[in-house]
């Protein structure tokens, strides 16, 4: 079985080399990083599983990376653990805000953080379980995979239609503006306008058929998916 990857990302020395030292004798593969700009090389190279992300960092800082992350649907799936010496609520909470799975404050306990690692992957793994497939009436969507299945037979979405119906069936019921799913369908760094949203929903709704009645239309704000099952 392969170890799972857990990448550190911290200016501290110190801090790198225990944690790293822990980690590795708990039995995961750890790969360290110095900058916000290192750990975003990192995260293209390999297969991180978890990230352990410092926020006071030089040039790029911690909630930066975290924002790059969680807007590329390729990296959104990463849990993110904060290492913070700042222990205020307003920076705990904008840190969560942004996508964070957990937060640490130093100075911490090793045990304590390699606890709380195996955690927030125990959680990860039981929720994309969870939503590996999703069965709403006659859809079956197949999150990890990007198929769509319309009462048995195959849908083809482009990319971008597909993270449009990821992010709003995975969370049935939540509001959506338009620049919310923006973030959610692109990941270039290029200017669109906010209602090239209502277009490929347009398209998303002629192909979903009778089941693009779970996509609502929320006036003057945007979308959601609205279903009765639980």
């Amino acid at each position: 079985m392969r170890k799972k990857k857990i990448l550190i990302v911290d200016d501290e020395k110190d801090i790198l080399e225990l944690l790293k030292y822990n980690l590795e004798k708990a039995g995961y593969s750890v790969l360290t990083a110095k900058s916000g700009e290192q750990a975003l090389e990192s995260v293209k190279k390999e297969k991180i599983d978890l990230i352990l992300l410092d926020l006071m960092l030089p040039k790029i800082d911690g909630l930066e990376v975290s924002k790059i992350l969680k807007r590329d649907n390729q990296t959104e799936f990463i849990p993110i653990i904060m290492l913070t010496a700042k222990g205020e609520e307003s920076d705990i909470i904008i840190g969560l805000e942004l996508g964070a799975d957990d937060y640490i404050t130093k100075p911490f306990s090793p045990k304590v953080l390699v606890a709380r690692v195996k955690a927030v992957l125990r959680r990860l793994e039981e929720k994309l379980e969870s939503k590996k497939v999703i069965q709403i009436e006659g859809l079956s969507i197949d999150i990890l995979n990007y198929k769509l299945m319309l009462e048995g037979k195959p849908i083809k979405l482009t990319k971008i239609e597909f993270n449009l119906l990821r992010c709003l069936v995975t969370n049935p019921g939540q509001v959506f503006t338009r620049d919310q799913l923006l973030n959610k369908a692109w990941n270039e760094e290029t200017f669109i306008g906010d209602r090239t949203i209502d277009v490929h929903i347009r398209r998303l709704r002629k192909k979903l058929k009778s089941a693009s009645k779970f996509i609502a239309t929320v006036r003057g704000i945007g979308y959601k998916f609205e279903s009765d099952e639980k």
